[in-house]
């Protein structure tokens, strides 16, 4: 008799190895989303750009996020992961090009509208693939690492005008090291391509599982907790990113920072989210309270964006930080992005992971793709929104209090989430909870 052996795997080393190259290409992507906002000023004054025209930049990739989301699965499925993340980082890449082009707006939005094409299908691709390659073996821990890289291209987005402050003359050039790094998009997506044909020709390698797809039959089967996490999410990313969108431009102009501190203010949120995020998910999986927490999130952003328009910035404090040097920091700013960051953490932390707990699994790829369709929708309308009401009240630097109105379409937005999670927590301590306050690890 013959006995047949296993199936070779592919080694912890080569494992990492893969890893590393799908994180690069996430690298490129964050990188590319963020790169605009440190330029909001420079397209203003030298291209004369409205505050709704840099809006826009914003609205237009949540748009085509919404458009690709609808099919993106599809696309992955048929034509698998590797070739879909070269494609879709191609895709990102030329997005990049065209962004940093021309003056034209209209070209700019274009460049814009065609990130969001490639950059929203390329996370779940890569998410797909990292399913494929650690599944059964550290998937969690590979998610977190990918996930920290990724965070990691959005700071340095944020820290560009201190690292390449001679390229921030104009508008123009800090976009062409976007596009720059953009590339590596396509350098991590072909180099993973290598690695996954050989690797196919070489081991065993498993099988992505199913990817998250939109299903509309049967929606109205949702329970409300899970509707109650929804407008959660909604109104939370609605809230914080078209913010971070802003924030560079509305520190430097309302509060006289220069663009450096400005960037570094900004990119307390994700590097916050970079350490503080999975700390927070293991703190909820050993005592629960899920509900409960998120609820005491929602609140402490309540009124963080009225202290930051009418407190005084009051005293500096001077902190030291690797390869900025010293800076002084106006403490009501250093304040309001610390409890910011950590909002900014603890919500998502626990917010995704919770959806599995409410929605049974053979519906939670609708679940979770309706949740991200939701999301996208607002983060489409809110940064248009905040552009105009900055021109109606003619925000700038002789006139800071014009900020005001955008910030109080923050804080409604966060009387919304803090309204959600506070009927989230009730129905959960109700007679049809799902076990968000009672489930922990192990139990």
């Amino acid at each position: 008799m013959v006995l047949q052996s296993e199936p070779l795997a592919p080694s912890r080393l080569y494992r990492w190895i893969v890893l590393v190259f799908l994180s690069l290409a996430m690298f490129g992507n964050y990188y590319a989303y963020d790169s605009i906002a440190p330029v909001f000023d420079l397209l203003k004054h030298q291209l004369r750009f409205s505050d709704e025209d840099l809006g826009l930049l914003y609205t237009v990739y949540s748009i085509a996020a919404v458009i690709v989301l609808l099919v993106g699965g599809y696309i992955i499925d048929r034509f698998g992961t590797k070739k879909s993340i070269v494609v879709f980082g191609a895709i990102c890449l030329v997005a990049a090009v065209v962004t940093a082009s021309s003056p034209e707006l209209w070209i700019m939005l274009a460049g814009r509208f065609l990130l969001g094409l490639g950059a929203e299908p390329l996370i779940v691709a890569v998410t797909t693939a990292l399913a494929k390659w650690f599944k059964g073996k550290e998937l969690s821990f590979a998610f977190g690492i990918n996930l920290t890289i990724a965070r990691l291209g959005s700071a340095v987005a944020d820290w560009s005008p201190s690292w390449a402050s001679g390229a921030f003359a104009n508008w123009q050039d800090p976009l062409w090291i976007a596009t720059a790094i953009t590339s590596t998009c396509v350098v991590g997506g072909m180099l993973y391509w290598i690695m996954e044909s050989r690797a196919e020709r070489q081991y065993s390698l498993g099988s992505h599982g199913e990817i998250d797809k939109l299903e509309l039959k049967g929606l109205y089967k949702f329970s409300p907790s899970y509707w109650y996490v929804v407008g959660l999410c909604v109104v939370f990313y609605s809230t914080v990113f078209p913010f971070r969108a802003f924030a560079i431009k509305y520190f430097i102009e309302a509060h006289g920072t220069s663009r450096e501190l400005g960037g570094l203010l900004n990119s307390f949120l994700p590097l916050s989210a970079m350490v503080a995020t999975p700390l927070f998910g293991l703190m909820v999986d050993k005592i629960g309270r899920r509900s409960f927490f998120m609820t005491v999130g929602a609140l402490v952003l309540l009124p963080l964006f009225l202290i930051v328009t009418y407190v005084p910035a009051g005293s500096e404090v001077t902190l030291w930080l690797p390869g900025f040097g010293t800076f002084a920091l106006p403490i009501t700013l250093l304040i309001v992005m610390v409890l910011l960051g950590i909002v900014f953490s603890l919500i998502p932390a626990i917010m995704w992971p919770s959806v599995a707990y409410i929605v049974e699994q053979r519906r939670l790829g609708s679940a979770y793709s309706l949740m991200t369709l939701c999301q996208q929708l607002g983060m489409a309308a809110i940064p248009w929104i905040i552009g105009m009401l900055n021109d109606t009240y003619a925000a700038g630097p002789e006139n800071p209090g014009g900020y005001a109105a955008g910030m109080w379409v923050f804080t409604g937005l966060g009387a919304f989430g803090l309204m959600f999670s506070y009927l989230l927590w009730k129905a959960e301590r109700g007679p049809g909870a799902h076990g968000l306050e009672t489930i922990k690890a192990g139990g």
